[in-house]
């Protein structure tokens, strides 16, 4: 099983960039998962809407072009939920659930706090609503896959400038603690990590001054996952040959068959 994931940064600017001509060509993908839609299906370019041989299933945000996930599969989904239960963020779109057989997969996208208190204030409830959330799928007994833009880099070594981030969102001690209690207690595992102990392995840059062309870049995006489909990981990728936008697609192959 190979999962995509890739924050978009609005899907329609994506397409633009070529990403429906790499996702065509992009062999053995299962799953391709998208955050930051930011479009209606029907605004969805024509070519991502139903791609050859696999589903599509989108879940946009009630305002216009804002936030909204999106999930294509090779495999239809015996199962999808839009949603987690917490209002405030199913009305953006922030969710994206489908089953396929005994596994399921998430496309998530965690508010940003980037933009000042109020939306850090967002961010936090976010938190403190999606914990108990993961706890009950961790007590599922199935075998989870939870991918896309977190909006925070876990430890020093997932971001470039980490002495002068320490008071800014996306690396503040609470959020970091935060996704450690979802590794250490709750019992997700951080699979690229697993797979790549590597320093300046990084999914976001900047757009301002040479941040890409230089690597001053942050690990926001991740697959996490029950340590069961976690432990058939034995390939991770941050695809960087093209770019579709202000992340990169995140590549992870598993021995698992959905």
């Amino acid at each position: 099983m190979r999962i995509v994931t890739l924050n978009a940064n609005g899907i329609r600017s994506a397409h633009d960039k070529g990403l429906a001509e790499w996702m065509h060509a992009l062999r053995g993908w299962d799953v391709f998962c998208v955050q930051e839609l930011r479009a209606t299906p029907e605004d969805v370019p024509e070519a991502l809407q139903r791609p050859k041989r696999s589903h599509a299933i989108f879940n946009p945000a009630e305002r216009r072009g804002y936030a909204g996930t999106a999930l294509w599969s090779r495999r239809a989904a015996s199962g999808v939920c839009t949603g987690f239960g917490v209002p405030e963020f199913d009305r953006e779109g922030r969710y994206l659930e489908a089953d396929f057989g005994a596994a399921t997969v998430v496309s998530l996208y965690l508010p940003s706090g980037s933009a000042g208190p109020e939306r850090q204030a967002s961010k936090d409830r976010f938190l403190l609503s999606f914990r108990e959330h993961l706890r009950a799928l961790r007590a599922s007994g199935r075998e989870i896959v939870i991918v896309g833009d977190f909006n925070i880099a876990h430890r020093e070594i997932d971001l470039r400038n980490w002495r002068s981030n320490q008071k800014n969102s996306g690396f503040l001690p609470h959020e970091r603690a935060w996704l450690t209690e979802v590794f250490d207690e709750i019992g997700f595992v951080d699979v690229f990590r697993r797979l790549d102990p590597r320093p300046e392995q990084y999914t976001w840059w900047s757009n301002r001054g040479n941040a890409y062309a230089n690597n001053v870049g942050w690990r926001l995006d991740y697959q996490i996952a029950t340590p069961g489909i976690a432990a058939t990981a034995r390939r991770a990728q941050i695809y960087r040959e093209r770019k579709f936008s202000d992340h990169a697609p995140l590549i992870i192959d598993y021995d698992f068959a959905l």
